[in-house]
């Protein structure tokens, strides 16, 4: 971060999760530290703002990944294809829909955004 400090410019993106914004039962732990991302995030940016730095945080929802799928086959989500049919969008996010979000993020463009908590689900959490 010293490098973002003298060049008074930086972004920061962190990755929360939607869990964080609703709950979710047998993941207790996981949830309270990504609880703790959007905080983090939140006072993050409150600091660094005036430094011309900004702080963000995208908390996925359903993103086809390994750590979905396991928990999927541990019974701690239920069935994914249930939940794509009740995403509006009616499909399962893929890595690359965050990724897309992150660049965006960590652009010029989006030099007025800050401590803010970017949904990237489908439009299941609104």
């Amino acid at each position: 971060m010293p490098d973002m400090l003298d060049a008074r410019w930086g972004r920061i993106v962190n990755i929360s999760s939607s869990s964080a914004q609703g709950g979710q039962q047998l993941m207790t732990h996981y949830v309270a530290s990504k609880a703790g991302v959007i905080g983090f995030t939140k006072a993050l940016a409150l600091e660094l703002g005036p430094k011309g730095i900004t702080v963000n945080t995208i908390p996925p929802g359903f993103i086809d990944t390994p750590m979905l799928r396991k928990s999927e086959s541990q019974g701690l989500l239920g069935n994914v294809d249930d939940a794509v049919a009740r995403t509006p969008v009616r499909r399962i996010g893929r890595p690359e829909d965050i990724a897309a979000t992150c660049a965006f993020l960590v652009s010029d463009e989006a030099g007025y955004i800050t401590g803010q908590v970017i949904g990237v689900n489908g439009g299941r959490n609104t």
